[in-house]
């Protein structure tokens, strides 16, 4: 745990939450929907919490099923989608950018003609 002083100086205790990779809980998910491991038994192999491993195992039931699952996808498939998703609104950004700029040159150039 790590501690803070808030505005008054009083401790504040603060739980470090450990992070797992997506592949980490691709792994820890099939135990359960792959090998027919119980969530129990899954979740005291990979030294995580009961409730963590049941959704992990949601959430990879729900990937493969097509469906997107708030928070970091782990699938693969999943991850692609949504790399591919940030790129598309990437793009999209710049193309309102560049249209924006475009009009407000052609507006220059109309200006200059007169």
């Amino acid at each position: 745990m790590m501690h803070f002083e808030d505005l008054d100086g009083a401790m504040i205790m603060k739980k470090n939450r450990q992070r797992f990779s997506p592949e980490f809980k691709l792994e820890a998910a099939q135990l359960v929907a792959d090998q027919g491991y119980s969530v129990r038994e899954a979740a005291e192999a990979m030294s995580v919490g009961k409730s963590t491993m049941d959704k992990w195992v949601r959430q990879l039931k729900k990937e493969r099923g097509g469906q997107s699952f708030e928070g970091l996808p782990m699938t693969p498939d999943q991850l692609k989608i949504c790399d591919l998703e940030r790129k598309i609104r990437r793009i999209e950004m710049e193309k309102e950018i560049l249209k924006k700029a475009t009009a407000l040159l052609m507006s220059d150039s109309m200006n200059n003609l007169r």
